[in-house]
């Protein structure tokens, strides 16, 4: 039986015998039940004579535990219930995200100045000089969150609209976190050209492209050919997202297990995108030693399908870089003397006692959701740091530390694209984060809700887009200039 989560949070309205109001009773009736009581409200002016309505806020298990709760309710005494609404669905109605606008228009010179005649004015410098779109217009602040709705949170290939309601909750993360107004476009294709093109007609309005829940290997492609045909910061959450909070989870963890970066023996179950990602940021942190696991196990050069041609290219790739020692075998195989374990793929996929045949002072990132690899109770006896995708357990390996700040950065410094240097920063602001006198076991990584993170990410990307040379904002003035394509 799981726990009450706000997920499954109802409304739930109650008619109420004023002179014998058994609010009392009511809220043991809940408890008894299972359902978890957030608030009691009073509807003022609803219910006849001698009655009153009150509105339950009553979190539950699954949508099977609300039947519970409401026969719990509706079986009290002097309580009638009159209905009832899901909050998350209340929530979603209509969407989640809003456009407003900056400045009111109350009389004829507000909208002279905003539209007719005034905006030819700014249309017209625009014109001449297209880089000041940049100051002149929503591109400033403004990022596109594009999907084809094909690799979806847990959900899988579920479509463009299906994605929608995620990339809203992104769009709502960029503006609560990063200040950044980001707005879901969701692509009825999954032609990497098509949406290459797509992206690419777009831009002139966006200062920045979030692609998001894109399956590999498509992701790369469409990743890479849009960062070298675009001047604005393409970046795929999903892949680089992920590891720069990883990377950032493990430069703390390794000022507690006193170990270094070059000495690190690495175990990867999963090599999607965001598998090749972490790889990539582990190599360019110095990491030397990497075995990666797909489904047939170990990937090697000695494996036959990469003999064959079987793999894919960027698979390819992987073989070639990693597992020096060519391991053959599964997770729990190829355990043995690794410092540290990252999964990025499904439940259950590695047996607590293989841990234990990692060195000492293990460490483990089961990054799977909504059930890792592993799960913490299983791992405790044997790994001295773990941190899961999770909310309810210690240590939260979670995108949004990231990319409301590297965006805010990358925008606030005009930079064209978003560099492997950039997303070192990045995760070196994430861990700072962190004090020295604060940093334990169970606190490697900010909560999600520290407001410091963006911040100082932001900082972090700006200082580094300045010292490579590809800030086109100017600290001084504030003004946009173009730099050279590299």
């Amino acid at each position: 039986m799981g726990s009450v989560s706000a997920q499954f949070s109802v409304t739930v309205r109650v008619e109420l015998d004023a002179r014998h109001e058994p609010l009392g009773k009511l809220t043991a009736a809940i408890a008894e039940s299972g359902g978890g009581l957030q608030s009691v409200d009073l509807v003022p002016g609803a219910g006849g004579e001698g009655r009153r309505v009150r509105e339950f806020t009553i979190d539950a298990r699954d949508p099977d535990h609300w039947e519970q709760i409401l026969r719990a309710i509706g079986s009290t005494r002097g309580a009638k219930v009159l209905g009832y609404s899901d909050r998350t669905f209340a929530m979603h109605r209509g969407g989640k995200i809003e456009v407003t606008c900056k400045y009111p228009l109350r009389t004829r010179d507000d909208l002279s100045m905003a539209y007719t005649p005034g905006v030819a004015r700014v249309c017209t410098q625009i014109a001449s000089d297209r880089n000041e779109a940049f100051e002149y217009t929503i591109k400033k602040n403004t990022v596109a969150v594009v999907s084809d709705g094909s690799a979806v949170l847990g959900l899988g290939d579920i479509g463009p609209e299906a994605a929608m309601p995620v990339m809203e909750g992104k769009a709502m993360l960029f503006k609560e976190f990063g200040g950044v107004d980001a707005f879901p476009i969701c692509l009825s294709t999954q032609d990497p050209e098509k949406i290459i093109e797509t992206v690419r007609l777009i831009a002139p309005t966006f200062g920045g492209i979030n692609l998001e829940d894109i399956s590999a290997p498509r992701c790369f492609e469409i990743e890479d050919r849009l960062r070298n045909e675009l001047d604005i910061p393409v970046f795929h959450d999903d892949q680089h997202g992920t590891a720069v909070v990883m990377m950032a989870a493990l430069f703390n963890s390794l000022k507690i297990v006193d170990k270094r970066l070059e000495d690190l023996r690495v175990v990867i179950v999963g090599l999607g995108a965001a598998g090749i990602a972490c790889t990539k940021m582990m190599l360019a942190g110095g990491v030397r030693d990497i075995v990666g696991c797909d489904r047939r196990g170990a990937v090697s050069t000695t494996r036959d399908d990469y003999g064959s041609g079987g793999m894919t290219p960027i698979k390819r790739w992987f073989a070639e870089i990693s597992n020096p020692d060519r391991l053959t075998g599964g997770p729990n195989e190829v355990l043995e003397g690794a410092d540290l374990f990252i999964g990025l793929s499904g439940p259950g996929l590695v047996r607590a006692e293989s841990l234990g045949r990692m060195n000492k002072n293990a460490i483990v990132f089961a990054m799977a959701n909504p059930t890792p690899e592993v799960m913490p109770e299983s791992a405790e006896p044997y790994v001295r740091i773990m941190a899961t995708g999770r909310s309810d357990y210690p240590n939260q390996i979670n995108n949004v530390l990231c990319f409301p700040g590297i965006f805010r950065g990358a925008l606030d410094a005009g930079a064209p694209r978003i560099t492997e240097e950039m997303k070192l920063a990045a995760a070196k602001g994430i861990a700072e984060v962190v004090d020295q006198n604060d940093l334990a076991e169970d606190y490697i990584i900010p909560s999600v809700f520290n407001r410091e993170v963006a911040p100082a990410v932001a900082a972090a990307v700006v200082r580094e887009a300045r010292d490579a040379g590809l800030a086109r904002i100017s600290a001084e003035t504030g003004t946009f200039r173009a730099v050279a394509r590299t």
